[in-house]
């Protein structure tokens, strides 16, 4: 079956009262995501993509270096956009953690305060597009870190991504203008759903459950 874009897990104007509006979601998820979602499913046959998971073929095009870079742009946007609209909420944001996660962060990070100091660096010095991440390394610590463009923690082989937040301009330009730092100010304190992520930490890290 080909990919699809799953619906938000709210409507388009649910988070204009936590800063991001109705016109961003409706542009971002509808017109950005969905076409990232129709170039994946445009290679399928092409490269050889039937039957393997969104997730491995992320893996795959990562380890493919500069050949898999046509696949890796569409595949590994599509996976994180998955993942960034799940991780926030109406009701997101707010310092209080459900504790197995606060308690990671603590020992892992230092603590909440360093942990979004480290993360909103991540986010303002990856120049010009990409995200910032929280995810599980391979040694099972949390750590912060950034990836260029379409590329993510998976590509990468750095661990499972569990938050993830979208630094490209077309995120933030309708709410922040071209104020990165505020808009990822904002994400972390107004946004973040952490109930969701840690129940990603839970699982491992999100499984899409999308194949080709």
């Amino acid at each position: 079956m080909p990919f699809t874009l799953p619906p938000l897990p709210y409507e388009t104007a649910a988070l204009a009262a936590q800063g991001m509006c109705q016109e961003t979601l409706e542009l971002h998820h509808g017109k950005h995501h969905n076409a990232y979602v129709t170039a994946l499913n445009g290679l399928i046959e092409s490269k050889g993509l039937a039957g393997k998971s969104l997730e491995t073929i992320v893996a795959e095009a990562g380890q493919a270096g500069a050949d898999g870079l046509p696949v890796l742009n569409q595949a590994g946007q599509h996976y994180n956009h998955v993942l960034f609209w799940q991780v926030m909420s109406p009701n997101g944001g707010g310092d209080k953690l459900p504790g197995a996660l606060a308690a990671k962060i603590d020992s892992d990070l230092g603590g909440l305060q360093a942990f979004k100091d480290a993360f909103k660096q991540a986010g303002v010095t990856q120049f010009g597009s990409g995200w910032a991440w929280l995810i599980i390394g391979a040694d099972g610590k949390l750590k912060v870190t950034k990836t260029p463009n379409g590329a993510n923690p998976i590509s990468t082989g750095e661990g499972q991504p569990i938050l993830g937040c979208d630094v490209w301009e077309h995120a933030y330009y309708l709410d922040f203008r071209n104020v990165r730092p505020n808009y990822l100010d904002n994400f972390l304190n107004k946004l973040v759903d952490w109930e969701v992520v840690a129940g990603l930490m839970d699982k491992g890290g999100l499984s899409t459950g999308q194949a080709a």
